[in-house]
């Protein structure tokens, strides 16, 4: 074991990247040179309320504690470089609403550090379970948090970058428009459609929300970790988040660096696509499984999906809002907004009336009519007092 964290080492090396076990303040202040880095593609721990195994630090001192890391990630951008950060966020202990710390540190990073955002992304990861439980599935009062914030920033307004890299299939509905020709017209929006729209140019732009599903099961890294009895690192995300941002900032050959590289899917990345690559992580048991990346073939890995057919298995769906909407809702909304949990026995309901029979007059409010049934409503009311994050 490295007895003294705060002393990096070189822990391995490739043909094409380093990975070096310690602190990655101090791999960046000595062992990275000032204005040679490309791309800085990370995860860094979140500011959660709930202590996880991998270290994260609490909401509410979270800037305080960035703020050294982006000092230093100034120092060793290029000008023309990009800063990508994969940021999750969180929920203010004890009642159902979020923790600003993500877009605070976003506002810190351009205020007070001088830099730009270029675009937010959205990860949009459809397995993700309807958490948290109290508020989602028990209470019923909040949607399932199934995004991730990710913020494209760059030491100047200009980094370097193409779309044409990270282009996605026409729509079945596009290549039907392109098949049958369209007809140049202003839209309703006031958006002018020109000829140019119907021109084919082989793929579409995609959108600033990343649809990937982080379901990886049975993978090689997860695999030799089992074999070896290595706790997996808990946090990974899937290699395509990473791929897209550096296939879409940097040329080969360019230099990527994850400070917070748990088990290296940004350097596993770099080494098949032909980026130089660092990775840094302060746990040495999180590197040990990370080797699993490195010790075959690197394109002979089965979880990279960068060439996936263009079928209707490559596409995740997202339903329309009213799919299951299906005339007036009969339940009532809980009057505290959900802050006493309830226990229903059977379904609360109104007795029919139309908009225009409330309107007129003729029918009762369902705001009277919940006063009145939680008055004297025989179904227990429990006040837990829980406090979930």
């Amino acid at each position: 074991m490295n007895a003294d964290k705060s002393v990096p080492r070189l822990y391995h090396q490739t043909e094409s990247g380093l990975i070096y076990l310690g602190d990655s303040l101090n791999v960046l202040e000595n062992c990275v040179k000032e204005s040679s880095v490309d791309l800085i593609v990370t995860s860094p721990p979140y500011g959660l309320v709930r202590k996880k195994e991998y270290g994260n630090v609490d909401a509410d001192e979270y800037l305080e504690w960035f703020r050294p890391f982006a000092k230093a990630f100034k120092r060793v951008l290029r000008e023309d470089g990009s800063l990508v950060i994969d940021i999750g966020g969180s929920w203010i202990p004890g009642q159902p609403t979020r923790s600003l710390y993500h877009f605070k540190l976003l506002i810190m990073l351009c205020e007070e550090f001088g830099f730009h955002l270029a675009q937010e992304f959205y990860w949009w990861n459809p397995s993700r379970l309807p958490t948290p439980a109290e508020w989602v599935t028990v209470r019923r009062i909040r949607v399932k948090d199934a995004i991730d914030c990710v913020w494209w920033l760059s030491p100047s307004p200009w980094p370097r970058a193409s779309n044409r890299r990270v282009l996605q299939p026409y729509s079945s509905s596009m290549r039907e428009l392109l098949k049958n020709g369209y007809r140049a017209k202003k839209r309703p929006s006031g958006h002018d459609i020109s000829t140019k729209f119907a021109v084919d140019n082989g793929a579409a732009i995609p959108p600033n929300l990343i649809a990937i599903a982080n379901t990886e099961s049975n993978s090689y890294y997860l695999r030799y970790c089992r074999e070896r009895g290595i706790e997996p690192h808990p946090a990974r995300f899937p290699a395509e988040l990473p791929e897209f941002f550096v296939r879409m900032l940097t040329d080969p050959g360019d230099l990527v660096l994850d400070p917070f590289g748990g088990s290296c899917v940004a350097g596993e990345v770099c080494e098949r696509i032909g980026r130089r690559w660092i990775c840094v992580e302060i746990s040495e048991e999180y590197l040990q499984g990370a080797m699993g990346r490195f010790v075959r073939p690197i394109d002979a890995d089965a979880e990279i999906s960068s060439k996936k057919s263009d079928t209707e298995a490559s596409y995740y769906r997202l339903p329309r809002p009213g799919i299951l909407w299906n005339g007036v809702e009969d339940t009532l909304l809980p009057g505290d907004g959900g802050k006493t949990r309830q226990v229903i026995t059977e379904p609360t309901s109104t007795p029919p009336c139309s908009d225009y029979q409330l309107s007129m007059g003729l029918g009762v409010s369902p705001r009277a009519l919940r006063e009145s049934e939680q008055a004297d409503s025989s179904a227990p009311l429990i006040d837990t007092g829980i406090e979930e994050g």
